[in-house]
């Protein structure tokens, strides 16, 4: 393995962006050099192996750069976190059950941004057109089967006639199959992983015949952190997005600053400067998570009441059945009701709050996420030219 003594020869030499990769695979525990996958849409570097996910060759030439403390510091601190979870490295899918003329179908979508597989929930009553569209993100080293069990959600959208995608992130574009939400490449309007999405999002409402202002995403941890992408970039695509344990778009430019604002250490990055209002957003995160630090959503909500007018802000308390307490923010942007809403959950920990104990990382004591984001998502749109 490389050692950290290579490193810091390398450090001393060069800038530390160009010895990211070889840092990366100092902790990642993995040697040799990133290869190269063949699509139909031409070459695209596979990601180093190790955490949160990345190509760590593709570090932003803007990015501040480190001491070799700091380096280290930090991906210690980010191999610790995410040790946690590798060894929950997905393995063969679980089944999901669904009800009687119910369907959850493999599909695959390609662009020309790259193609992703994914699962389709279609309910029951559901034949040629649908109430609405959710998009589900899961987290690093989960599956969409493991997501859907875990969150509950493919029931409550029979319920509503909801169809739900879940798109899979797979170790051919991150070892530990995280949306790589840091990356510039990725955050960005029609370009890698938010277009990819958006281009799904799409594909669907052809298909099923979605009614404008009837589509929704929502994610866990990096997925979070991607949904939280896409109400930036695709503000015009959904009408609602969720954000669970997530990061906001702009805090990380690369692997160490990824690694840093999961610490909650934002440094130099700066929130994004943007005009456009945003997509009603409600946001969950515990307040005793290790693996990305609560500042994070204070940062989103930040972000998100920024872009709204003025108008009044309430802060509850309250416990859930049997469960954990829980502070929530209502934020009104004028029209009399919340356009956004923060959930912050006292003791709960990198988990899906109310999820089900048969999907990893789920907190069944915590307040069920799951119905608050579809009640949420489905109350009638205020418009927001109001």
């Amino acid at each position: 393995m490389t050692s950290l003594r290579e490193a810091g020869r390398a450090l001393r030499r060069r800038p530390l962006g160009a010895t990211a990769g070889l840092l990366h695979r100092t902790f990642s525990g993995s040697g040799g050099s990133p290869r190269r996958r063949v699509s139909g849409f031409g070459e695209e570097p596979e990601s180093w192996a190790g955490a949160p996910g990345s190509d760590a060759g593709q570090a932003d030439a803007g990015a501040p750069q480190r001491t070799l403390g700091e380096a280290v510091r930090l991906l210690r601190g980010g191999r610790a976190a995410l040790g946690e979870v590798a060894d929950r490295l997905r393995g063969p899918a679980p089944d999901v059950e669904v009800p009687d003329g119910a369907g959850f179908h493999t599909h695959s979508f390609a662009c020309k941004a790259g193609a992703r597989d994914y699962r389709l929930y279609v309910p029951s009553l559901v034949t040629r057109r649908a109430e609405g569209l959710l998009l589900m993100l899961h987290g690093c080293t989960q599956s969409p089967e493991d997501f859907a069990i875990g969150t509950d959600m493919n029931a409550l959208a029979e319920r509503e006639g909801l169809i739900v995608a879940y798109p899979a992130q797979t170790s051919a574009h991150s070892m530990m199959q995280c949306w790589n939400w840091f990356r510039p490449g990725d955050q960005m309007r029609g370009a890698g992983e938010p277009a990819i999405l958006a281009g799904l999002v799409e594909h669907l409402g052809e298909v099923y015949g979605l009614a404008s202002g009837r589509v929704y995403a929502a994610g866990l941890s990096a997925g979070g952190a991607m949904a939280a992408i896409l109400a930036e970039t695709y503000p015009d695509l959904f009408e609602a997005v969720g954000v669970h344990s997530g990061i906001a778009p702009g805090a990380a430019s690369d692997v160490l600053s990824a690694f840093a604002a999961m610490r909650g250490e934002f440094g130099h990055a700066g929130e994004l400067e943007r005009d456009a209002p945003l997509p009603r957003m409600i946001v969950f995160h515990g307040g005793a998570d290790r693996m990305v630090h609560p500042a994070n959503a204070e940062r989103i909500v930040r972000a998100a009441r920024a872009r709204l007018p003025q108008g009044e802000i309430r802060e509850e308390e309250g416990y859930a059945p049997g469960g954990r307490a829980f502070r929530r923010l209502l934020i009104e942007g004028g029209g009399g009701v919340p356009e956004v809403e923060s959930w912050m959950i006292d003791g709960a920990g990198h988990a899906w709050s109310g999820g089900r104990p048969g999907g990893s990382f789920t907190d069944p004591e915590g307040p069920d996420a799951s119905k608050e984001m579809m009640r949420f998502f489905l109350r009638e749109p205020v418009s927001r030219a109001a």
